[in-house]
């Protein structure tokens, strides 16, 4: 039986000690800030992270290098003879499709997923990969599994400050400004991979009833014959965050909810006091 290696990058949110603990190897996502190249959770931290977004540096975020890509690969390989590499989702990231035409190279060795997913839902998918490489699926099987079920999360975000939709021209200066005035919360969906905006309220609280209700129409009618996972991700409040999983677990008193950070690449582009809330169908 070969041994199957599997890699991921820090867009998932999974930690250093959570992939130690599964085998599970880590890709940090460069993060630029004021023209300088950082690693997330390497030599950034998030409460860094955050204190220059907040103090109005120029913050952006960019694709891994090959190099540093088809090196880690490189690595994998001296243990494994498969590896399995996940990436975040292709629409949000030319990532994936330049990993796929790397591992043209590795013919049999390397298997690209596009999982079509980020932050938790993708972490939940790699997890699940590890789970079925111990049960003793092949590298393709696995592959074809994470690539049947890449559709069966959404991920709604409540985004709180409008000048960071606006910074990365997903807004216009003056829908943010009047955006602000009238106090407008857009919720945003990431769904098959994609981010949109769902819905445009007016405050935090149709915000969060929105998503709370969205959470429920998505098991009643995607999720209906499915088991799942419930989740709450933050960015840079961890508070903010544990109130929010106190108040989806009143919503939702029969289901556990668990709680992560976004990952830099999303705070970056919603701002602090960002907050999201998923479904992510079990697979395993």
């Amino acid at each position: 039986m070969d041994k199957i290696g599997i890699i991921t990058d820090t867009n998932s949110g999974l930690t250093a000690d959570l992939a130690k603990q599964h085998d599970i190897l880590l890709l940090p996502m460069p993060i630029i800030v004021n023209g300088s190249e950082y690693f997330e959770n390497v030599d950034i931290t998030q409460a860094e992270f955050f204190e220059y977004l907040e103090g109005g540096a120029t913050v952006s975020t960019s694709q891994p290098a090959p190099g540093n890509v088809m090196l880690l690969w490189e690595e994998a390989l001296k243990t494994y003879d498969q590896v399995i590499y996940v990436p975040m989702s292709s629409a949000l990231s030319g990532a994936c499709d330049s990993a796929k035409l790397f591992a043209q190279d590795y013919p049999d060795r390397v298997f690209v997923v596009d999982n079509r997913r980020i932050s938790v839902s993708q972490k939940q998918s790699v997890l699940e990969a590890d789970a079925w490489r111990k049960q003793g699926l092949s590298a393709p099987e696995i592959v074809k599994r994470m690539t049947d079920s890449a559709l069966d999360a959404s991920i709604y975000l409540c985004v709180n400050d409008l000048n960071y939709l606006k910074k990365g021209g997903r807004i216009t200066p003056s829908v943010a400004a009047i955006g602000t005035v009238l106090n407008i919360k857009p919720v945003l969906l990431i769904q098959g991979g994609k981010l949109d905006t769902y819905k445009k309220v007016r405050g935090p609280i149709a915000a969060r009833n929105t998503m709370i209700e969205a959470m429920r129409h998505d098991l009643e009618t995607v999720f209906a014959d499915k088991d799942f996972t419930l989740y709450v991700a933050y960015a840079g409040d961890e508070q903010m965050g544990l109130d929010w999983k106190a108040f989806v677990e009143s919503k939702f008193p029969d289901h556990e909810v668990h709680m992560d950070p976004l990952p830099l690449s999303i705070a970056c582009h919603t701002g602090p006091g960002t907050v999201g809330v998923g479904v992510v169908a079990n697979c395993h």
